[in-house]
């Protein structure tokens, strides 16, 4: 009987999951996705989180609660860095015991971690043993270790072409490649969104920000859509280099944006509560200002969010961006 192992759909779902599937997948177990966020997850998730938590890791408790009863176990990593001579937040660090003291009950958690502030290599490591829960194959750990790493290649590659990443998981359910398929996305402005992909992927707690935007005639880009590259040039602008991984792809993909002709407007989403957020946004805010360039709207985001608020503030925004378009 094949093992069943969960994943919530929260937090870093949005920029690794084909990875995780794919790696699980290949040694033979059924990968289950929590539910698409619902009032009642984000409800059951806000009551079970301590008091100071930001809310997309309160979304995320709700999520571990939708997976629970479902799953054999859930994959929950510790997750320190992604990168050399940087860090995730260190929120990550601590979510399997946050998890594991404020949820009873669970089924066995894989909490492996995941360091590579060092070492890249350290990721191969993670997995490993995470595979030997699955397989004492060394062999077939380090198959599925690859086709993991084939398919986060592949969800890249949709993402480079226009697709967003929620888009790009299920082009590649269905089997779709970047090279026989393309967004058709259309619109008579070019809005960036900028922020965690965690906050503006997820259709309820962004109260389906992108939907209302496209609705209202903009095609929608974010950092997801540019290249690792650009990012890493654009954030090195600053004179000292930021150390957190998520806070860094904020800001080079704003400074890539603010500079593109193509860009009618940035906007950029925040979560209450979350200290890294509001740093970055301060200093997209100011660079913004002296360069003059497109306009910025700053939406922050909490459980008590009014959906009524967030759309008059995007109307403003858009007939802002018509009105100093037509001056121009």
């Amino acid at each position: 009987m094949r093992l069943k192992v969960g994943i919530p759909r929260a937090l870093l779902y949005y920029y690794y999951y084909p990875m995780w599937k794919g790696f699980f997948t290949a040694l033979g177990a059924e990968v289950i996705v929590s539910s698409r966020t619902t009032k009642d997850i984000l409800d059951k998730g806000v009551k079970q989180a301590v008091d100071e938590a930001c809310l997309p890791v309160k979304l995320f408790f709700g999520h571990v609660l939708d997976l629970k009863d479902r799953v054999d176990c859930l994959f929950i990593p510790r997750i320190v860095s992604v990168e050399r001579k940087a860090y995730i937040c260190p929120k990550f660090l601590g979510l399997p015991d946050m998890v594991r003291h404020n949820i009873p009950h669970l089924p066995p958690v894989i909490d492996v971690t995941v360091n590579m502030c060092r070492k890249e290599k350290n990721l191969y490591k993670a997995f490993g043993e995470a595979g030997k829960i699955f397989t004492g194959n060394p062999f077939s750990i380090r198959k599925a270790f690859k086709y993991g790493l084939e398919e986060q290649e592949r969800f890249e590659r949709l993402n480079r072409v226009g697709f967003l990443p929620h888009e790009s998981i299920e082009k590649m359910n269905k089997g779709l490649v970047a090279q026989n398929c393309s967004p058709h996305q259309h619109g008579e402005m070019t809005l960036a969104l900028i922020g965690h992909g965690y906050n503006i992927f997820d259709s309820y707690i962004s109260m389906n920000l992108i939907g209302k935007l496209r609705d209202m005639g903009v095609r929608v880009v974010t950092a997801d859509n540019l290249s690792g590259s650009i990012i890493e040039d654009r954030s090195n602008e600053l004179p000292k280099r930021l150390f957190w991984s998520l806070g860094k792809r904020m800001i080079g993909s704003a400074f890539h944006f603010m500079r593109s002709d193509g860009i009618d407007g940035i906007i950029h989403v925040a979560s209450f509560g979350c200290g890294p957020d509001s740093f970055t946004g301060e200093i997209i805010e100011r660079h913004m200002r002296r360069r003059g360039s497109a306009p910025l709207l700053n939406l922050t985001i909490d459980e008590h969010t009014g959906e009524a608020g967030i759309v008059t503030r995007l109307e403003a925004f858009i007939d802002m961006i018509r009105w100093r378009r037509a001056a121009q």
